[in-house]
């Protein structure tokens, strides 16, 4: 059946000229998102949309009935015991968003449980999502936090998808509100120890976290008082609590350097403690416990390793290296204990916990280390929700591709391990009924690059399975194999699934993440397609039948790919994606631009980021046939409230191609779709996002099972 004629957005002239290099742009205009034109184009691509994929709704409702069926509904999470109080939250079948409640130590020795579908007996409701998010299209909390004597709980929602929070206090006891005076907020939220106060932060027009507010309970919002600002525009606040409610911190942060303030939670009004002041390309974190804090820095290795110092008469002391860990050992972060630590690291591209008794003998204060133990050689572990500084025991989180999300709990005396809670899989499931394994893809220079696969057991190995590639690739972040209920769906259709471990990541350590940024990008895009390569190679996926999926900065990966290596793909996805780089960090006035030019480059001030760029920004290097190939089909799709990826880029960059005449053949169609009231991570509620899910894998099945055109069957 022909494709329908699709959308043709207006092209207006529009010239950029930046380092003598003039550029014609002629769908710069969407970066209005206010003008109408705008809007009436990415409803006519809605409306396309439908139309192309209409084949696939039996699929999608079929894909949402099986993601259901495998959910239990009504569930409750493991309860964690905090200052005589179990915390939890619970799901409700039919509701599309949590409940967060609690139940008092005495009236419950023991975790409380679920009476069969009814909550446990003697609950606290603190914060009911779905009565907060009545009557909105869209519902976020941003923070939530209970203040340190038990009786308020302070939150923080988002009814746009924009990010933009207002701010409510609720007495737990009455239910009564007690202010609702603080709005247009970010995240991080920190209590006052008397509760008496709450600690905010405020974004700037380019929703950068920029400053911290303390605010008097029940006060008018503009009485209240500035307690930190960060005018470098490259520097971002985080605001949080130290797990003895000691300590307010306060950590500003770009890509490379750190600085953290301590303020006296017992006396918020006070002077914050600076712990170190900022060195360019030294990062820190702290862990504060009492008056130690344990410091995890780069000042002197590569991968980070963890220190001790003092807080004493407003002044932090020097920085005591504990040596607990290796070079090769990359330290994401430490927890601290009054009996113990917990070193999180990742060695050998996994997750790993090292365990560090506290001896005060010994020199550092600290006993022998000692690795926990897990079986699967693909898998991902780390520290769950544990709030109380002298437990005994540790929640830890667990998962791989075929094991379901777990809750282990840990005794630290005797160093056994118990199965709390495994997220529940209906329908059938039955782990052994997969296979996850690892693979090592060589890159274009010589690098082993990791692949974590996963399959049904009876899947034909024999070139002939579809298969989906993931990716992301950037700002250190790490994609650790997880389960999901959603990919069962792929697994159970015959699909081979990826995802690819690629430098700009740090699955191998911080040099992995050094290895595909700024000049040394292109080794991210160039690591996925030879993790495509590899599949193919192996026969672990049909040629002719593999898709690729990546979101955000992983949509800016997609965009690079699909110009780099066309050919390899069947269709790829391209969530929220970041196609327009090069215009964005020309721009410091859009969110996010400013500290993320450590990560990409700063094409402002320096002629040779703005052409290396320029080499492999999406937007700049389209083309109808990249490399002489066909495109693939392309399914592209984002929200209208993002600011973190503006609908600008995905608009502009579906509108070049189809002006190219991209787009048109019938096995390879380009799809839009815009979320007009949602945000970054689409849609809210769990059965909207399961059933956005559903919709845009069922076009992916479509597209790879659909029957081959004469030529690439013969190819």
């Amino acid at each position: 059946m022909p494709l329908p004629e699709p959308p043709v957005a207006p092209a207006r002239p529009h010239t950029r000229t930046v380092h003598d290099d003039a550029v014609e742009d002629p769908y710069a205009w969407m970066a209005d998102k206010e003008d109408p034109a705008l809007r009436a184009y990415l409803e006519a691509e809605n409306a396309y949309a439908a139309q192309v994929t209409g084949r696939a709704t039996p699929l999608a409702e079929e894909i949402f009935g099986e993601i259901k069926r495998r959910t239990q509904e009504t569930d409750l999470s493991v309860p964690v015991r905090h200052d005589g109080w179990w915390y939890y939250s619970r799901t409700v079948e039919g509701q599309q968003y949590a409940v967060h409640a609690r139940v008092a130590v005495a009236d419950s020795p023991q975790r409380p449980a679920l009476e069969g579908d009814a909550p446990p007996a003697g609950e606290q409701v603190l914060l009911d999502e779905n009565a907060e998010a009545a009557g909105h299209e869209f519902f976020s909390v941003g923070s939530s936090d209970v203040s340190p004597d038990g009786r308020l709980i302070a939150f923080s929602t988002d009814t746009a998808g924009d990010e933009r929070f207002a701010l409510t206090v609720r007495d737990l006891d009455s239910g009564r509100v007690l202010d609702t005076a603080v709005s247009d907020i970010g995240y991080g939220l920190a209590w006052s120890l008397d509760g008496r106060h709450l600690l905010y932060t405020r974004v700037d027009d380019a929703w950068r976290p920029f400053q911290v507010w303390r605010h008097e309970i029940g006060a008018p919002a503009d009485t209240d008082v500035l307690v930190v600002q960060e005018d470098d525009v490259r520097f971002t606040l985080g605001l949080g609590t130290s797990r003895d409610d000691r300590w307010v911190v306060v950590a500003a942060g770009s890509s490379t350097t750190n600085e953290v303030r301590l303020l006296d939670a017992a006396d918020v009004t006070g002077e914050p403690v600076l712990v170190a002041a900022r060195v360019p390309g030294v990062e820190y974190d702290v862990e504060p416990l009492g008056d130690e804090l344990l410091v995890v820095h780069n000042r002197d290795r590569r991968n980070f390793e963890v220190a001790r110092a003092r807080v004493e008469d407003g002044r932090v002391g020097a920085w005591e290296p504990l040596g607990v860990t290796s070079e090769d050992e990359y330290v994401v972060g430490v927890d601290a204990f009054a009996g113990f630590a917990v070193v999180s690291l990742r060695t050998g591209g996994l997750t790993a916990l090292r365990l560090l008794p506290r001896d005060p003998a010994a020199p550092t204060g600290f006993g022998a280390a000692h690795d926990l133990a897990f079986d699967e050689p693909v898998r991902t572990v780390g520290l769950g929700d544990n709030p109380d500084p002298a437990s005994t025991t540790l929640l830890l989180g667990y998962t791989s591709l075929v094991t379901p999300s777990s809750v282990l709990e840990h005794d630290v005396a005797t160093g056994e391990s118990t199965l709390v809670k495994a997220t529940p899989v209906l329908g059938g499931f039955d782990p052994a009924d997969y296979v996850q394994r690892r693979e090592w893809a060589t890159a274009a220079d010589g690098t082993k690059v990791p692949i974590s696969i996963v399959h049904r057991r009876d899947t034909p190995l024999d070139g002939t399975a579809p298969g989906l590639l993931y990716g992301y690739g950037s700002y250190g972040i790490c994609l650790d194999p997880w389960f999901s209920v959603a990919r069962l769906s792929l697994l159970d259709r015959g699909f081979v699934w990826a995802v690819a471990h690629i430098r700009g990541g740090s699955e191998m350590g911080r040099p992995w993440y050094d290895d595909g940024k700024l000049a040394a990008k292109e080794h991210t895009f160039s690591d996925f397609v030879a993790c495509a390569d590899h599949l193919l190679d192996l026969g672990l996926v049909d040629r002719r039948r593999l898709v690729a999926e990546g979101g955000s900065a992983g949509g800016l990966l997609m965009g690079a790919v699909v110009n780099l290596a066309a050919d390899r793909f069947r269709a790829v996805h391209l969530q929220v994606p970041f196609v327009d780089a090069l215009t964005t960090m020309l721009d410091p006035t859009l969110p996010l631009t400013a500290g993320e030019w450590e990560e990409w480059g700063n094409p402002i001030e320096s002629a040779e980021d703005y052409a290396r760029m320029k080499g492999w920004s999406p937007y700049e290097n389209l083309a109808a046939e990249p490399g002489g190939h066909p495109l693939p089909a392309l399914l592209v799709t984002t929200s209208f409230n993002d600011t973190r990826v503006l609908v600008t880029e995905p608009a502009k960059y579906v509108a070049r191609l189809r002006a190219l005449g991209a787009g048109e053949r019938e096995d390879a169609p380009i799809v839009f779709r815009t979320e007009l009231v949602a945000g970054h991570a689409g849609v809210s509620g769990r059965y909207d996002a399961w059933k956005q899910t559903a919709r845009e894998w069922a076009w992916l099945v479509t597209v790879a099972t659909d029957p081959l055109p004469e030529a690439a069957a013969a190819g």
